[in-house]
């Protein structure tokens, strides 16, 4: 009897949702401003867009160097970064934020100049998730297992729409300094990006800039764990990015086009999450997924229609 009211609660809900889009469809103004009504969901725009910009612009670079492999052990690092701070009485952000930047400075000092650093990655992904996997089993294991359980969900899922008016602000803040950094080093970035043994020769400090890049990825990380959660990062890391790689070869411009397809991926997922009673982390990946599969579909039709013989045309002999 309970499963059945409770099933008939959930399509109640579903019902309500798709009319709710539908009406918001038709008045998208009045839709906007009901839902930014809501505190949570102003908080979760805040954030959510400061992390969409930074991970549009970072993920560009993250994409032409190869470092997904990278942005991945370090999202891994955040997982455990958290749960390790929980567990010492610290806030699980600044745990994310110190470890894992410190971490990622760590990578990109040892690791050679080769683009390549795999074995330095893939030896802290080795570590890292035998800490991930200890955390788990310690909090599991105690008497707060229940709070602990749902913070490392959080971590591993996202919490976009938990977030505080200081977490937010915290978000936008760090946001807002990385952003600076990078444009700082953007040109240099791109160019010892594009070709280092040049760049080198020019006098752009290759590694120096190389580690400089790697903590700005350690942040946009830290940033994504909160929206999309540890294991889904690279959603909003490199998928934008990659759609607008194969959209445009001019880099400036695709930086701008991956920024704003971040921005929208995020929004129209938060937009989404308000109205379904689903994950926001799981229509942003979804959507960002649609776009980059959308884009190789589009581009391969217009490829085989492109190459398509020219038709024969006869004349009549006289």
């Amino acid at each position: 009897m309970a499963k059945s009211s409770a099933r008939q609660e959930r399509s109640r809900v579903n019902e309500d949702g798709l009319l709710t889009l539908l009406q918001v469809s038709l008045n998208p103004v009045k839709g906007l401003q009901e839902m930014l009504g809501n505190d949570f969901m102003r908080y979760a725009f805040m954030a959510g867009t400061s992390m969409a910009v930074l991970g549009g612009l970072v993920g560009y670079f993250v994409v032409l160097r190869r470092l997904a492999f990278a942005g991945e052990a370090l999202s891994h690092v955040a997982f455990a970064a958290a749960l390790g701070a929980v567990l010492l009485g610290f806030e699980p952000l600044a745990g994310m934020f110190v470890i894992t930047v410190a971490v990622a400075l760590g990578m990109g000092s040892f690791a050679d100049q080769a683009r390549s650093n795999d074995i330095a990655v893939g030896t802290v992904l080795t570590w890292v998730l035998g800490v991930g996997a200890l955390f788990l089993s310690i909090y599991t294991s105690s008497a707060s297992g229940g709070n602990n359980g749902q913070i490392g969900v959080n971590v591993l899922f996202g919490s976009i729409l938990g977030v505080q008016l200081q977490q937010a602000q915290e978000a936008v803040g760090i946001g807002l300094v990385a952003l600076v950094v990078l444009l700082l080093i953007i040109r240099p970035l791109l160019f010892a990006t594009l070709d280092p043994t040049v760049a080198q020769v020019r006098g752009v400090p290759v590694r120096l800039v190389g580690i400089a890049f790697i903590g700005l990825v350690a942040v946009t990380v830290t940033e994504a764990v909160q929206v999309v959660g540890a294991l889904l990062v690279l959603a909003l890391l490199v998928m934008p990015a990659a759609t607008a790689q194969r959209w445009t070869s001019r880099p400036f411009i695709a930086l701008v086009l991956s920024a704003a397809l971040a921005v929208i991926l995020t929004w129209s997922g938060l937009i989404l999450g308000y109205y379904k009673p689903y994950p926001v982390s799981f229509f942003i990946t979804t959507l960002a997924f649609g776009s980059y599969a959308g884009t190789l579909g589009v581009q391969y039709a217009w490829s085989r229609w492109s190459r398509r013989p020219a038709g024969h045309v006869q004349i009549a002999g006289p």
